[in-house]
């Protein structure tokens, strides 16, 4: 039987198949997009973080810190280091798109010798004989798989998408430490304050103190106006320690963020009131999810893992594998490549699963479920993003207006103070009232210091929720790997979708 027309039978049905397209492209989801911030109104004017927006707070330190820790952070190394595995899986699953072919060789010798015979019948002697025997052999060898259904084509379209989810996380990454230091930092400042205003109000009392000494030392006040002035000043004085510890305890915090031990961290907290709150505003809702590297890396796992189901379900149909060999073989070196030395082959084989026990279905199920499961945490990315925006734009305005009220409740007490001192002194009023107003001096202080924190605290979420200035790449992603057509865009990049494999 003559197995050239079965041959072209096979291929011809093959290719019959090979029509049926079983992947599908990618579309995005639909979304539930806002046309508005539920804190900002339609109208309301944007103005985007720039990349280095932590320069606008004009902190010398904190621009350091923030150089340091995006050079040597631990965690951000981590994320690089992800990258390039993504990256080396890309080669990896587009190696299946190219024939496999290897080169061999091999040499041998054999030597056989014949012992003593007793009688040899022409001589009538014994005799003695040996044989080398040698042999050569050189060639090639190819195999390659055919992709009808497309399943190498979307495993490296996944790894490809893997691959920028990579990217997209190490962004995330990156924002993620930034805003970590800024904030560490901030809080710094704000005890560094607070432990300022600690010593301030003590060195009030200890003064009030010694006056009402005074007056008991003239018989005008009792050993229970001292007793209360002490235990004011001492209250004050037990604050000191934890402030102190607190701030160390920030200060050490910026070792790990920077990719230091703490003993490297030499800068000195200021003051929070000198720090500079830069504005910003978001633009529409919709413009900011090509602005969330968070958001964006999402979308990259769920094209990834859509490509997964077509690799899935390529599964159910068969695979064909060609493989070819040629090459010399003779018994000399000198005559190895030699017309009558060569040898070729060429086979041919398919292969299609009949029973499996359901392991493909259940494939199929799975790569389905992950899908469902990714797309969940895809949405909930995107509400995410408007969640952090909305949240953020509430606390800086409210802690805008409450360290304006806090500020005039300071004024006040500081102005109620003054006077309780000046009366207490003249005689006109009792060291209770004198007590009354240091207290409330002291709250209404070490408060503004801690609504000052979290107004700064405020923005500096908002920058991150609005992407902490992160746009999208200049370079599409056919540079970085060769042989894509740009297709769907998440976040500003281009990634392919189904059937833009070449």
């Amino acid at each position: 039987m003559n197995p050239r027309p079965t041959r072209s039978i096979a291929l011809a049905a093959v290719s019959l198949l090979a029509a049926c397209d079983i992947g599908h492209d990618y579309n995005r989801p639909s979304l539930d997009i806002p046309p508005a911030y539920r804190a900002t109104p339609e109208t309301a004017a944007s103005a985007w973080p720039s990349t280095d927006w932590w320069r606008g707070f004009h902190s010398a330190e904190l621009n350091a810190l923030i150089e340091d820790a995006r050079a040597q952070n631990f965690d951000l190394a981590t994320a690089v280091a992800r990258v390039r595995q993504a990256d080396a899986q890309v080669r990896i699953a587009g190696a299946l798109l190219l024939p496999d072919l290897n080169a061999s060789g091999s040499a041998s010798w054999q030597h056989q010798g014949l012992g003593t015979s007793s009688t040899s019948s022409l001589t009538g002697r014994g005799s003695n004989a040996s044989f080398d025997f040698h042999s050569y052999s050189a060639g090639l060898s190819a195999s390659y798989e055919l992709d009808f259904w497309g399943r190498n084509r979307a495993t490296r379209q996944s790894a490809v998408a893997s691959a920028m989810f990579s990217r997209f996380d190490q962004q995330t990454v990156a924002l993620t430490v930034v805003t970590n230091v800024a904030n560490t930092w901030f809080t710094a400042l704000s005890l560094a304050d607070r432990l300022a205003v600690a010593r301030r109000n003590l060195a009030d009392a200890d003064q009030t103190l010694a006056v009402i000494r005074g007056r008991f030392d003239a018989g005008t006040a009792s050993q229970l106006d001292v007793a209360q002035q002490e235990s004011l000043a001492a209250g004050e004085r037990a604050l000191i320690p934890n402030f102190v510890s607190l701030l160390e305890q920030e200060i050490i915090a910026l070792g790990i963020l920077t990719g230091q031990p703490p003993e490297r961290i030499t800068v000195q907290p200021g003051t929070l009131t000198a720090l500079n709150l830069p504005l910003v505003a978001p633009g529409l809702p919709s413009e900011l999810l090509a602005r969330r590297p968070d958001v964006a890396s999402a979308e990259a796992l769920l094209i990834a893992q859509n490509f997964s189901i077509t690799v899935a379900r390529a599964a159910f149909f068969p695979s064909i594998q060609l493989t070819a060999s040629a090459g010399y073989q003779a018994a000399a070196l000198n005559r190895l490549i030699t017309p009558g030395g060569a040898l070729a082959a060429l086979t041919e084989g398919l292969t299609l699963p009949i029973f499996d026990g359901g392991t493909l279905r259940g494939q199929l199920d799975l790569a389905h479920g992950r899908y469902d499961e990714v797309l969940a945490d895809y949405r909930k990315a995107v509400v995410q993003a408007f969640t952090d925006v909305d949240t953020a734009l509430t606390a800086w305005r409210y802690a805008t207006e409450q360290e304006r009220l806090q500020r005039i409740a300071v004024e006040i007490a500081g102005r109620a103070a003054t006077i309780a001192r000046a009366q207490m002194g003249a005689g006109t009023v009792d060291i209770t009232t004198v007590l009354t107003a240091e207290t409330t001096l002291f709250t209404d202080e070490d408060t503004l210091v801690q609504v000052r924190l979290v107004r700064a605290q405020a923005l500096l979420n908002l920058y991150k929720a609005l992407g902490g200035g992160w746009i999208e790449p200049d370079r599409p992603v056919t540079d970085q790997f060769p042989g894509l057509t740009p297709g769907m865009v998440p976040g500003g990049v281009a990634l392919p979708v189904g059937g833009n494999l070449r």
